[in-house]
Order: C-alpha cells, then sequence, then structure tokens
C-alpha cells in the first residue's frame, strides 16, 4: 500500500478523526469500481489494523475532516445524534459570484438511485437547508465570462440536513456554484482556475465538527484547516485565507 494520505487530527478511545485529501474515496462504491485506495483502510492502518466505522460521509472531491468510530457502538451512537440533528458540520467554500452576507438556503432535493438500474425511476425529494456565512469577496480583472471582471466568494457553510451533494446543489440553486464542480458548476470558471493554478480541484474543504462525544458526553469541537491545494487558489483573495473562521 502506498504511504498513508491521511493526517491524524484527534484520537481516543472511542474515536478516530483525519484529514482525507480531495480524490480520495471514503469506502468501496458501486460508482467507482475500479478504485482500490480508499479513507476506510487508510483509516485502519492508523489504528494498527483494527476495523474502523466512518461516521459521516464526505465526497470524494471534497477534502478535509473525516471522523471514524472505532467500535460499532460509538459509530451506532454517532450515527443517531447526526439523524437528531445534533452534529454541526462546517465547511468552506470558493463560489462564482458575490453571495448574500449570509442566509438560509431552504430547498428540498431529489434523493439520487443509487443503483445505475433505476436511475430511471422517480426518486422521493427530501428536505434540505443549508446556512451560509460570506467571508471574503474579490473581483479579479480577467474576463471569464465575457464581463472584464469575475468576482468570487469564499464562503462558510453549514448544512442542517444531509442529502447527497447537497451544498454543491444548493450553490448551484442560488446561482453561486461551486468552483471546480464538474457535475454543478461552471465549465468557463472550472478551467480558468485549472489552468492558472495548474490544477483541477473542487473548492470544498470540511473544516468543522461539533458534537456531544458519544462515549463521554463531553462537547466536542474538532478543527481542520483546508489543505495547501485549497489554500494556494485562496490567494486571489488579499491575504489568503481569514486568520480566523466561524465555527
Amino acid at each position: 500500500m502506498a504511504d498513508n494520505p491521511l493526517i491524524e487530527l484527534y484520537r481516543d478511545d472511542w474515536l478516530l478523526a483525519v484529514h482525507k485529501p480531495a480524490g480520495l474515496l471514503v469506502h468501496r462504491s458501486p460508482i467507482d469500481r475500479h478504485e482500490t485506495e480508499f479513507a476506510l483502510q487508510y483509516a485502519r492502518q492508523l489504528n494498527g489494523g483494527v476495523h474502523v466505522y466512518p461516521c459521516h460521509r464526505l465526497d470524494r472531491p471534497t477534502s478535509g475532516l473525516l471522523l471514524f468510530a472505532r467500535d460499532p457502538n460509538t459509530a451506532s451512537a454517532f450515527g443517531k445524534a447526526l439523524m437528531a440533528g445534533q452534529v454541526q458540520k462546517s465547511y468552506l467554500a470558493l463560489v462564482r459570484g458575490w453571495a448574500a452576507e449570509q442566509g438560509v438556503i431552504d430547498h428540498p432535493l431529489r434523493e439520487h438511485a443509487v443503483d445505475r438500474r433505476c436511475r430511471d425511476e422517480p426518486q422521493p425529494v427530501r428536505e434540505a437547508i443549508t446556512r451560509f456565512e460570506r467571508l471574503a469577496i474579490t473581483e479579479i480583472p480577467v474576463a471569464v465570462e465575457g464581463y472584464p471582471q469575475s468576482r468570487y466568494s469564499l464562503m462558510s457553510l453549514h448544512p442542517e440536513t444531509g442529502r447527497k451533494h447537497q451544498l454543491r446543489r444548493h450553490m448551484q440553486h442560488i446561482s453561486h456554484p461551486i468552483i471546480g464542480d464538474t457535475n454543478y458548476g461552471r465549465t468557463r470558471h472550472n478551467h480558468y482556475f485549472a489552468e492558472r493554478f495548474g490544477y483541477s480541484r473542487l473548492m470544498l474543504a470540511a473544516t468543522g465538527l461539533a458534537f456531544a462525544h458519544p462515549a463521554t458526553g463531553q462537547p466536542m469541537k474538532l478543527h481542520c484547516p483546508p489543505e495547501p491545494s485549497f489554500q494556494q487558489v485562496l490567494e486571489i483573495f488579499d491575504g489568503g485565507l481569514p486568520a480566523s473562521l466561524p465555527d
């Protein structure tokens, strides 16, 4: 196995928190049958070869904070807290345009079919809510879509529900798609950033988790700065990444 790409952030008798790089699947997926490397197996490596249990999901192109339980009881307890809305998640995103300073996106989303054979069957629509805050804005003298300048916002996103691709779909819904999003983004903006920085990535990073510890009940706040490939793109803002980020 290759060198472990995960960075350990926190460990106790029940939990293991790591940073997952962009491009790494959390676990096996029927959509990516050919893949052979997963965050799950690398986390097990960090855990001395003992099985671990993912506490939540991160899309393959999303980087950042990923939490594992070290036993099934802890995984079950965390899962119940997650379903009850008792876990607060924080993300950073770079989006096209100047978004509002803050707001709530309350826009139901249709579920994705898990099995490709069922894609033509209508899927249920579920409630989906995301809170957001704008951290910074910038305007660069580059004509990406016909205007002489191009505008971007750095956003703090807080999903209150956990639908598939929720943040990516919600930002598209309010016309501020995430840079590097090949499914829901704007192709010209994605190409500009890929050419300018020499690589293409989704500009979405999981940066925080707040919850009651599933074993001890103590309040927990885990934080994770975005990886260097994310921070490099933030050079388009004066000063780059803000010195302090909201919880």
